[in-house]
């Protein structure tokens, strides 16, 4: 059983761990492998930590647990957080992270804590969503399915290569709520 709740500052060793095993899989090839290699545990869940305790205004972080895991009685094997957009002039609201384990994907978790994000927005006066992905990651697909209009491409640095990012757009977001209902 998989449950989907707001992060907890005790989270952030989880929620770092997820981060790392996510990036090395789904950027191998797409981001220099010694910047992979590099991503350390220890700094991201310090960084997630002080994030959760000093929330900026409209923030949010989800996590999706799941139960009775052969790791203990609740294991976090995603998560996603958003708040107002970073920048103005795509969206007002912004999904600034999503990332399942791979043993975890399709069985609809990306899904549901894309709605906890996308519900948040809305919930924070968000009437549109966008969020940003490598154009390379093949997750832009699943954005796609769920309605994302690519409305942006820009150059980012990542690692010390440019690379190419693609802004995907739900206006208004309730196509995006409507989307990620099926759970």
């Amino acid at each position: 059983m998989i449950s989907i709740r707001r992060a907890l500052p005790a989270d952030a060793p989880a929620i770092a761990a997820v981060h790392v095993a996510a990036w090395r899989s789904a950027y191998a090839g797409l981001l220099p492998d010694l910047y992979l290699a590099g991503l350390s545990e220890a700094r991201l869940a310090t960084v997630y930590r002080r994030g959760l305790v000093e929330r900026r205004d409209g923030e949010a972080l989800f996590v999706a647990i799941a139960r009775d895991t052969p790791d203990g009685p609740g294991q976090v094997v995603g998560f996603a957080s958003g708040g107002k957009a970073r920048r103005s002039g795509l969206a007002e609201g912004e999904i600034a992270t999503l990332y399942v384990l791979d043993d975890w994907r399709d069985q609809g978790i990306g899904r549901r804590l894309l709605r906890a994000a996308a519900a948040h927005l809305a919930a924070i006066g968000c009437h549109s969503a966008m969020l940003w992905v490598l154009t390379e990651n093949p997750a832009r697909w699943f954005y796609q399915h769920l309605g994302g209009r690519r409305v942006a491409v820009e150059l980012t640095r990542v690692g010390g290569s440019a690379v190419e990012q693609t802004a995907m757009l739900w206006d208004p977001i309730a196509l995006l709520l409507a989307a990620t209902i099926r759970a």
